[in-house]
């Protein structure tokens, strides 16, 4: 009875040593390999599940795992602003063979990676007599006299942008006989603040001469701003 009790613990012990030896040598078992537990996710996307794993022991316990490629999106909506300091430009009176001139300024404020562009348009095209349309001062003789009615255009020397190669051009003096033409009286190539309203000095120049008739003249000007995001 005894020898079979110790028969039977030898079998018993050869068993346990099998199933050990079993378990350091299989796929799951090897000594510090790491057998997955879990998975990481992005709910409802499967392209970022990733494995967790442990390490398979309990002495130093630990299980780690990782999804990358999250994304953190954000936009910035384009600004584009354009103030004038004044609604009128007020050239007098004029006197013969005399440069009157008078003058505005503009201010932009804009995010436009590339810049702005500032036209301005002649509404008629020259100054107009009130009461009859057909004399005009300008440098044209169709109405048998010819003056002059010129745009220009100065951008501020110091500029409100914090771009380093922010710049910015102006429009040398150009006489108006058109009411399409688009005459361009500030470039830019960079952002800038709205500070104060100084970026631009737009000025108006009209000469008369002795045969110029008497009367009340006028213009409108347009002026349009193009951010170029």
């Amino acid at each position: 009875m005894i020898k079979t009790k110790i028969k039977k613990a030898i079998a018993l012990s050869w068993i346990v040593a099998i199933s050990a030896s079993s378990f350091v040598t299989s796929g799951l078992g090897t000594a510090f390999a790491a057998t997955q537990i879990g998975t990481g996710s992005v709910t409802g996307t499967g392209a970022f599940n990733t494995s967790i794993m442990w390490n398979d022991t309990y002495t130093a316990a630990s299980a780690s795992g990782s999804v990358s490629g999250i994304k953190v999106l954000a936009k910035v909506l384009p600004t584009l602003t354009m103030e004038i300091s004044t609604g009128t430009i007020d050239l007098g009176n004029l006197t013969a063979a005399v440069a009157s001139s008078g003058s505005l300024d503009i201010e932009i404020g804009t995010n436009a990676k590339n810049g702005v562009t500032i036209t301005a348009r002649s509404g008629s095209g020259w100054l107009t007599k009130t009461d009859d349309n057909s004399v005009q001062i300008n440098n044209l003789t169709t109405d048998g006299v010819a003056e002059s009615y010129a745009f220009s255009s100065t951008p501020n020397v110091t500029d409100d942008s914090n771009a380093p190669a922010f710049s910015a051009s102006g429009l040398s003096s150009t006489q108006v006989f058109s009411n399409v033409t688009e005459n361009t009286v500030y470039t830019t190539n960079k952002p800038e603040n709205k500070n104060l309203v100084n970026d631009v000095n737009f000025k108006v120049t009209a000469t008369s001469t002795d045969e110029t008739p008497a009367g009340n003249y006028q213009d409108t000007i347009t002026f349009t701003v193009t951010g170029n995001f």
